[in-house]
């Protein structure tokens, strides 16, 4: 008797996602670390400035108070306030502690809200390039992504028309990311706004990825939350991740209506709890602290992306669009394609990773196909050296 194939042996739903494309660019490359290989690793998507002095204090100090036992699901009372506080001081919403969920991160947030909204058959309207999960958290959920096409021309700018243009009678939920992972677009206030009022109006959820709102490069940061009469349909999922130097911690949040806030803290009773309670009381501390920091690291990145943007553009052959926020840059890369038996930007990057010893993420993960990702939250030497070997590899190319 033949024995069962994994397809068999599996749920059909774990067959609706793929291994995390960033997730496995770390792996790769931490194989070759540990062959002793140096890279210059832009795939991360994460801070390279180490977590603040006082969220660090705020942790020791929880442990050596024993607070250390599980809390609430949805987090502690006074880090629930914490979150609606900072959030209405920074974008002017109108949030109670009852409309926050605390989670183990911010996709925890992003996969919670859409399994508890999106149902079997239901569309949500998906803006490419998207960061690499959205698509598959959707499809997990049995939801059908929407692809939204946006023009590199315009700086992958998202427009209200163009969602507008998307929306069908099926369409339950649109996903905004701004900035964008991978491209750094933002949303302008105008059409921000009139894509809030237009998915209040149809009875359409709009789920605000706003992990990067306060790395961004063009003005005041802005939050579709700030729009409060129209809360009844906007959840937005934050981060303390990005914004604090927090990746490791896992500190993400959810805001919105309360009936949605709290299915999701019923879905989170069955899959992870609570949020590690000395990360609840390090939160705290970043969210109710000096944030200096925040400003110190935006002012930081800006010069990280002037920097890798000039070198980036002097390598012939590639073009870049420029970020208005996050810390990423989105080269086209498409002259190089079908040169040195390179067919696709996953085997680009692979030759990037094993030749030229740099850490890249490939175009296809994101929903493109003449892109590769490079994240500038490195050191500024890092940069140089990073661009340095591309120079040289994409010479080699012809």
């Amino acid at each position: 008797m033949n024995a069962p194939t994994a397809q068999k042996i599996l749920a059909d739903r774990i067959h609706r996602i793929e291994v995390s494309a960033t997730m496995a660019v770390t792996a790769e490359a931490a194989k070759l670390r540990a062959q002793g290989v140096k890279l210059v690793d832009f795939g991360a998507g994460e801070p390279h400035f180490a977590t603040p002095r006082h969220v660090k204090d705020a942790a020791i100090a929880a442990i050596e108070a024993n607070f250390t036992r599980y809390t609430a699901v949805s987090g502690i009372p006074e880090l629930r306030q914490a979150i609606v506080e900072r959030h209405a001081a920074d974008f002017g919403s109108k949030y109670t502690p009852e409309e926050v969920v605390f989670t183990t991160g911010g996709k925890l947030a992003l996969f919670h809200a859409i399994q508890v909204l999106v149902d079997h058959g239901d569309e949500v309207v998906l803006p490419v390039p998207y960061w690499v999960s959205f698509k598959d958290i959707i499809q997990y959920a049995g939801g059908k992504p929407v692809y939204l096409q946006t023009s590199e021309a315009e700086n992958f700018r998202i427009t209200a028309k163009a969602i507008e243009g998307a929306i069908t009678p099926r369409t339950k939920a649109i996903i905004l990311n701004s900035p964008s992972n991978p491209s750094g677009a933002v949303v302008s206030p105008s059409d921000l706004e009139h894509i809030v009022r237009l998915a209040h109006a149809r009875g359409i959820y709009l789920l605000l990825d706003e992990c990067y709102a306060y790395i961004q490069y063009t003005g005041v940061p802005i939050s579709g939350g700030s729009f409060t009469e129209c809360k009844d349909h906007l959840m937005v999922l934050g981060s303390l991740s990005k914004t604090y130097a927090m990746t490791g911690w896992r500190a993400g949040f959810a805001l919105g209506p309360k009936p949605i806030i709290a299915a999701m803290s019923k879905l989170q009773s069955q899959d992870t709890s609570s949020t590690a309670s000395i990360v609840q009381k390090a939160s705290i501390a970043a969210l109710t602290g000096s944030q200096q920091c925040v400003a110190e690291m935006r002012e930081e990145y800006l010069r990280l992306r002037d920097q890798i943007l000039t070198g980036l553009r002097a390598i012939p052959g590639i073009t870049c669009t420029t970020p208005e926020g996050a810390f990423y840059v989105y080269p086209n890369v498409a002259a190089f394609l079908g040169k040195g038996g390179i067919r696709s930007t996953t085997e680009m990057a692979t030759k990037l990773l094993h030749e030229a010893h740099v850490v890249t993420v490939p175009g296809e993960a994101f929903g493109t196909k003449e892109h590769i990702r490079l994240s500038y939250a490195v050191s500024r030497a890092d940069v140089d050296e990073g661009l340095r070997r591309m120079k040289e590899f994409f010479a080699k190319l012809g």
